[in-house]
């Protein structure tokens, strides 16, 4: 079971134009954000990568509003563990729980998940908050990487699981965030 002091929730390169061309761009941006939002009342750290940002563009507006201020790691390789300030700043949040969005599921989450399993991570992949252009790539990502060893959950999942209770402030805030 995750929880909150030991989560990391990593955004793998929502950007530009792509963000809006992959399969239901709509639910995952809904997802993204919610999951920001639970988050941020969880106090678990957020981490955002943008792949070749020159080409590609930014992560969407609606997503970096939400993160107020933070400054995405840039990256060239389609793994996010290429990257050595990645790598740096993962580290320094001391999480082994990695929930991972993003797109596209078949190349930069899959390799990106790959990778931080080798390195001991626990990962975690939120089904309805990764994508790509077509749908049979995100299910071939999906399958690919359970079959590599990650757990597969939803955004509403891993939220309560984080949350873990039914009372509290949090608690509040939390279902006010998942009915929207």
């Amino acid at each position: 079971m995750i929880t909150p002091n030991q989560t990391l929730f990593l955004i793998i390169d929502v950007q530009g134009k792509l963000a809006r061309t992959v399969f239901q761009p709509d639910a995952l941006e809904t997802s993204i954000k919610k999951l920001i939002r639970a988050c941020q009342v969880l106090e678990v750290p957020i981490l955002v990568t943008e792949q070749y940002p020159k080409g590609l563009g930014r992560t969407i507006e609606p997503i970096m509003e939400l993160l107020g201020g933070s400054e995405p790691v840039e990256k060239l390789s389609f793994s996010c563990c290429g990257t050595d300030d990645f790598m740096k700043k993962l580290r320094s949040f001391n999480r082994n729980d990695i929930l991972i969005a993003g797109i596209e599921t078949h190349v930069c989450v899959y390799q990106t998940a790959v990778e931080l399993l080798e390195f001991g991570y626990n990962v975690h992949l939120l089904v309805d908050a990764v994508s790509s252009r077509t749908e049979e790539n995100k299910l071939l990502g999906i399958r690919c990487i359970e079959r590599a060893g990650a757990s597969v959950t939803s955004s509403e999942m891993a939220i309560f699981e984080l949350l873990r209770v039914a009372e509290g402030e949090r608690f509040k805030a939390i279902s006010k965030i998942v009915k929207e």
